[in-house]
């Protein structure tokens, strides 16, 4: 697919192989990429939570809301921290209880 595009799509491909065939070059880039992706989407998401929440998702005219904002870190907080014991328990029933329908 890379091979496709005009005048860099060779070296592009020769780079991503790490040479002109695929070789342990290769899976070393792709484990790595496959490694590293994750984190890299997470700590973006974490920068595009952090802006979100300093400007405010619904804010076009960029007029003060202070009064409406609710604390992140106390309500959201507990509330996630709730749903993920409630979910863990759910799993550790369902795997101690009825381990055949996993």
């Amino acid at each position: 697919l890379l091979s496709a595009i005009p005048y860099i799509g060779s070296t592009v491909m020769e780079w991503l192989w790490g040479g002109f065939s695929v070789d342990n070059a290769t899976l070393t880039r792709f484990f790595t990429l496959h490694f590293l992706f994750p984190f890299t989407i997470a700590a973006l998401t974490a920068i595009h939570l952090m802006f979100l929440h300093e400007t405010g998702s619904n804010n076009p005219l960029g007029l003060n809301s202070d009064g409406e904002k609710m604390s992140f870190h106390s309500y959201y907080s507990f509330k996630d921290l709730v749903g993920f014991v409630i979910l863990i328990m759910c799993l550790f029933m369902l795997t101690l209880f009825q381990p055949q329908l996993l």
